[in-house]
């Protein structure tokens, strides 16, 4: 397997391009419809893999829902889109759903339900790595998976035992604080997460203050994401700092998930599918796997859901177009 993605799964109930959110017992209209998508970090990055380009057969997606009809249709929409299902199915909780509103101008409102993901079973993860042995495990949305969180450091382990660049993508922690992730960073390759969470993990207020804390405390590459300011990256050796490509927002749902897969496609493409360390890279490299993810990020708020736009034909316009600005604006240095 190419890649392995474990995390959350949800179902999004988007209502994007809203004039206002509606005052008490007031009726608001929706142009463009409220749609129901897939969602969820193990979800979206497994879809916008494919849909940038991986061969099917090669990308899988595990992760708990329930024994409902939204659980149906999370298994229905993975596999219509190729993707190699792992799903634990759980009796004793329903499949996490999202509420997503989008004002024009202003940034998403979620109201969601943790729901089965947090019964995710880390030996069911175990069992799917052992076979599957990835080149990339990528982890998304720890922080809302359980005991899974909790045996997050082991598994990363395991995982690097099997040659695996570990790929982890928190979210803020659901009834616990940011110690499993911390405590994993030794065992990981590839860490992003946004500004905020950036803060809150590493107490360091400034972006560049939280990459090289995250790097200090284990982390190989630590990409911090700052919206519409781009992004700042680092690693032992270097750090770069990327502006933002340029698109209309329509829906920024799933942003930071079509990041990731865009990210891991330029990672695939520089190892020619073969396994590499982070540090064999050259910050060219780095710089172009991180343009790739912030291509695949802008071409996904372009569009309501969260891997609606997200397509390679999408992805190479804006490369063609913004990429090379935005390498020209980039801003890289060796560490002393």
């Amino acid at each position: 397997m190419l890649v392995t993605c474990v995390g959350i799964l949800v179902c999004d109930i988007i209502a994007a391009e809203l004039p206002k959110v509606s005052e008490p017992g007031e009726l608001i209209f929706v142009p463009s419809g409220i749609n129901l998508c897939i969602g969820g970090h193990s979800a979206n990055v497994s879809i916008d893999l494919l849909k940038l380009g991986l061969p099917k057969g090669e990308v899988s997606s595990v992760g708990a829902v329930g024994e409902d009809i939204f659980g149906d249709f999370i298994e229905s929409e993975l596999k219509k889109h190729g993707v190699i299902t792992h799903l634990q199915r759980e009796s004793i909780s329903a499949t996490s759903k999202n509420v997503i509103l989008v004002v024009k101008g202003e940034d998403r409102r979620f109201h969601g339900d943790v729901g089965a993901n947090r019964w995710l079973n880390p030996n069911h993860v175990r069992t799917i790595l052992k076979n599957e042995k990835p080149s990339i495990f990528y982890v998304g949305a720890t922080g809302l998976l359980g005991k899974f969180d909790e045996q997050l450091s082991d598994i990363l382990q395991e995982a690097k035992g099997f040659g695996c660049i570990n790929f982890v993508d928190p979210v803020a922690p659901y009834r616990h604080g940011w110690k499993s992730v911390v405590s994993a960073l030794k065992w990981t390759d590839i860490f992003h997460c946004n500004n905020i969470e950036a803060a809150s993990i590493t107490g360091e207020k400034e972006s560049e203050d939280a990459v090289d804390a995250l790097i200090k405390r284990g982390a190989k590459f630590a990409i911090v994401s700052m919206g519409e300011r781009g992004l700042i990256a680092a690693t032992k050796e270097f750090r770069l700092e990327m502006p933002a490509f340029r698109v209309p927002v329509i829906d920024p749902t799933g942003a930071g998930d079509a990041f990731c897969a865009g990210m891991i496609q330029g990672i695939i493409k520089v190892a020619r599918h073969k396994r590499l360390e982070i540090s064999s890279l050259t910050i060219e490299n780095l710089a172009r796997i991180l343009l790739k993810g912030q291509a695949a990020g802008a071409a996904c708020v372009t569009a309501a859901g969260t891997t609606t736009a997200v397509t390679r034909k999408k992805v190479d316009e804006l490369l063609r177009e913004q990429g090379p600005a935005v390498l020209e604006k980039t801003l890289s240095r060796k560490k002393a």
